[in-house]
């Protein structure tokens, strides 16, 4: 009997354990899912995720090298001080980064990337009128860095992600803002007006306009946030 042909599908990609609960985290700080302050432990994580603790304390010490969390002296994790002088210096780069990334991303969003472009604009802007605060967030990453994945640098992808690591959970203080009416922030936010620009083509006022997004979200929570005076150890 002849030896049947592969049929030509290939093999099937695995992405090792630990990879998954690091991106799941990961995920989660981005879009504003974990709350400051809140304390990690690997063992509570292991749980929820349904894991062991080896890939959680792999996974918290990656996210601890890029600052995005502080160790305790118990061992377990905390999202680290939000000062003002961290949160203006964090936002400041922001600004450098993420219109740089909107400008370069006009040449790699197809008809495809728009549409989830315009889709996550919609979601974005439905959350915030069912005062959703964790959808909003969610909705919020996922439209910007639809931007951003376009942008063919993956050096700047990396810079854009390590600051978001820092400063997403920090968004979460726009919640109970705006006379406790989120449909509030939409006054500050610029989704589909960035949509339409991009759509012509014309990145630099895309990135104008999310400049302008960046800028009044930091003007607003720094005049209406809640900040530590200090990191620990005594910095300011």
């Amino acid at each position: 009997m002849t030896p049947q042909q592969p049929i030509g599908l290939g093999a099937i990609e695995t992405q090792p354990l630990h990879e998954q609960v690091y991106e799941k985290l990961r995920h989660a700080l981005m879009s504003g899912q974990i709350a400051p302050g809140r304390k990690l432990t690997s063992r509570k994580l292991a749980r929820e995720l349904g894991t062991s603790d080896m890939p959680v304390r792999s996974a918290l010490l990656r996210l601890q090298a890029l600052r995005a969390l502080d160790q305790m002296a118990n061992g377990s994790m905390i999202l680290p001080a939000m000062t003002r002088a961290r949160f203006s210096d964090l936002m400041a780069t922001r600004l450098i980064c993420e219109p740089a990334a909107t400008r370069a991303a006009v040449g790699g969003l197809d008809r495809a990337g728009l549409l989830k472009l315009r889709q996550a604009a919609v979601a974005l802007t439905a959350a915030a009128e069912d005062q959703d605060i964790d959808g909003y967030l969610l909705h919020n990453h996922d439209f910007k860095f639809s931007i951003y994945n376009a942008c063919g640098s993956p050096s700047l992808l990396f810079l854009i992600e390590t600051l978001w690591l820092q400063v997403g959970p920090f968004l979460r203080q726009f919640s109970g803002q705006f006379g406790n009416d989120l449909r509030g922030i939409l006054a500050l936010d610029y989704h589909d007006e960035i949509v339409k620009r991009l759509e012509d083509g014309d990145g630099d006022t895309a990135a104008d306009l999310l400049a302008r997004d960046i800028r009044e979200g930091h003007d607003f929570l720094l005049q209406n946030g809640q900040f530590e005076q200090r990191e620990p150890g005594g910095r300011r």
